[in-house]
């Protein structure tokens, strides 16, 4: 520090000195245990002072951006729990430097966080002991003599999401063989689906056969379900819901964090648009709503450009079912409904087809 520099609170470093001799002062002074917070405040200097330490002169604007870079710098040296407040009073902006460390600009992290903490609480959805035991019981079986992950079966997922309160199309599994008489019981239209172990991305084998309505589509599409996938040991038959605005939600596993409950654009662009948001569980009724707003998808629930309306409330409902699943169900690692057909206003919206994987914790 300059010989006529103050030492003490305010540490004042008078206008001479260096862009790198603030970065360290501020370090220095942060990790103080006695310091609980740091105001950083800089004025631009003549505007052909010398930058100090020998440094060449510069304007007024050039200085202030590299002694806001450095005090961005320095700020990255403070502990986390501690905030610093910069405050440049220059000609032009420095803004940018000083969001340029590793901490960002810290009132907005503060406006964002005080935000949150005046957002309302909500209410968090809870499942009834009869969907619990229904529940716990498919668990159970599913993972019987499990030394690992297993993938439960098309119709044990929906039963699991059925005891949770959440729709899924009506079908019915059958051996390959069977599978006439059973569209024939089932009636039209229909999908098939393949079955077969380790089977996840059906689509991407040829593993999905839309617009059944008759006995012999029905046989024909269960031969290109054998060509596409020649493990086949059954074939799904749900009843063909009517397409209207496609989304999907379910559960994912984070390394660090551990479930997260998700929601996002259906369909087979999901994987490519990424348009997705994320919760920690439990979700409540305004993280659901906040969890659709965030995406892309929320303008088609609004009937975008004259599209049809999607029933919102239905959507964000399942959402905060999926989270219910969670608390009763620990041993839920993957969750995959997508489709979720979401149909018109108070109509509803019903799950299409569901992968869940399970694993004792």
């Amino acid at each position: 520090m300059p010989a006529d520099a103050a030492a003490a609170n305010p540490v004042d470093l008078l206008a001479a000195v260096s862009p790198e001799q603030y970065e360290r002062a501020l370090g220095i002074v942060g990790r103080d245990a006695n310091v609980d917070s740091v105001v950083v405040i800089y004025i631009t200097a003549h505007p052909h002072h010398s930058g100090g330490d020998g440094a060449p002169p510069s304007t007024g604007a050039e200085r202030s951006q590299h002694v806001a870079a450095a005090v961005a710098r320095g700020a990255g040296a403070v502990p986390a729990e501690k905030p610093v407040l910069p405050v440049v009073m220059a000609r032009g902006t420095a803004t940018d430097q000083l969001a340029s460390g590793p901490r960002g600009r810290a009132l907005a992290a503060a406006a964002r966080y005080a935000r949150w903490r005046a957002r309302p609480a909500g209410t968090v959805l809870e499942l009834d002991s009869f969907a619990e035991q229904a529940i716990r019981a498919v668990v159970d079986r599913v993972l019987a003599g499990a030394d690992g992950p297993r993938w439960a079966s098309p119709q044990d997922a929906a039963t699991v999401l059925r005891a949770a309160g959440i729709e899924v199309a009506a079908g019915e599994e059958v051996a390959p063989a069977d599978a006439v008489a059973a569209a024939e019981r089932l009636g039209y239209p229909l999908v098939a689906k393949a079955v077969a172990s380790g089977l996840v991305h059906r689509g991407d084998r040829g593993g999905v056969q839309l617009d059944l309505d008759s006995a012999e589509a029905v046989e024909a599409a269960v031969g290109k379900l054998r060509a596409g996938v020649p493990e086949l040991t059954a074939v799904l038959l749900p009843r063909q819901v009517e397409r209207s605005i496609e989304a999907m939600a379910g559960v994912t596993t984070h390394a660090t964090f551990g479930p997260l409950v998700t929601c996002g654009i259906g369909g087979v662009i999901v994987e490519l648009l990424r348009d997705a948001s994320y919760r920690l569980p439990p979700v409540t009724d305004v993280d659901a709503e906040e969890m659709i707003d965030r995406l892309r998808l929320s303008p088609l629930l609004a009937g975008y450009r004259g599209g049809p309306v999607g029933d919102r409330a239905a959507l964000a409902e399942l959402i905060r079912r999926v989270s219910a699943l969670l608390d009763v169900m620990p041993e839920l690692r993957e969750l995959d409904l997508n489709p979720v057909i979401v149909r018109a206003p108070g109509a509803g919206a019903i799950v299409v087809d569901a992968k869940m994987q399970l694993v004792r914790s």
